[in-house]
C-alpha cells in the first residue's frame, strides 16, 4: 500500500523528525573524530619565559581521551621555584560539540536541568573552549576581572611525530605577560 506524503501530513513529519535525528548522529559522529588524533597521554618540561625575561622550570602532562558526550583534556602543571618550593596544578575539562565545525564548547558544570553548561565568565569564572584546525588542538580561557579587564590563556597543542608541540601564551588586556613552547613526548 503506498501512502503520499501530501495526504498524511504526520507521515511527513516523523520522516522529517527522523531525518534530524540521524544528521544530528552524523554530526556527533564527525566532530567526535576530529579529536581522534589528538588521543593519548603526553609528558615533557619546559622554562616558562615571564614578561620580564625571568623563567622557570615545569614539568607538563596532558592526557586527551573521548567521552561519552565529546572529549576530555585534562593536564597537569608542576612549577619549580627558586626558593625549592613545588607548585602542583590541575585541570580537566570536557568538551563537546557546537554548532560549528570543529568548535567545541566546554561542559564545566551542570544547570538546573542536569545540562553540561560553561561556566560563567561575569562571575569570575573562565569561560572555555577549543576548537581543532587542521592538526592544531587549541584551548582558550577567558577570564573577566571585577574592573573588566580581561586575560585570555591560550594552548596550542599540535601534533608532531612521537608526540605534540604545546605553545601557551597568556595575555592580559592584550598584552602577552607569559609563554612557553616545549616538545611533549607520547607515553
Amino acid at each position: 500500500m503506498r501512502v503520499s506524503l501530501l495526504k498524511r501530513p504526520l507521515y511527513a513529519y516523523a520522516l522529517a523528525f527522523a531525518m534530524c535525528i540521524w544528521l544530528a548522529a552524523l554530526v556527533q559522529q564527525a566532530n567526535a573524530a576530529g579529536i581522534e588524533p589528538f588521543v593519548g597521554d603526553y609528558t615533557g618540561s619546559a622554562e616558562v619565559v615571564d614578561s620580564d625575561g625571568t623563567s622557570t622550570p615545569r614539568d607538563m602532562s596532558v592526557s586527551i581521551h573521548e567521552i561519552r558526550s565529546g572529549f576530555n583534556v585534562s593536564w597537569t602543571t608542576t612549577t619549580y621555584k627558586a626558593d625549592g618550593r613545588i607548585k602542583d596544578e590541575k585541570y580537566s575539562v570536557d568538551f563537546q560539540s557546537s554548532d560549528r565545525n570543529d568548535v567545541y564548547s566546554a561542559a564545566m558544570k551542570r544547570n538546573v536541568f542536569g545540562h553540561e553548561v560553561p561556566l560563567d565568565p561575569m562571575k569570575g569564572e573562565p569561560f572555555v573552549w577549543g576548537r581543532i584546525e587542521g592538526e592544531t588542538l587549541t584551548v582558550f580561557s577567558l577570564f573577566i576581572a571585577e574592573n573588566g579587564g580581561y586575560e585570555l590563556q591560550q594552548f596550542d597543542r599540535t601534533l608532531t611525530k612521537g608526540g605534540l608541540n604545546l605553545s601557551f601564551s597568556r595575555f592580559r588586556d592584550g598584552v602577552k605577560s607569559r609563554s612557553v613552547e616545549t616538545f611533549l613526548k607520547k607515553e
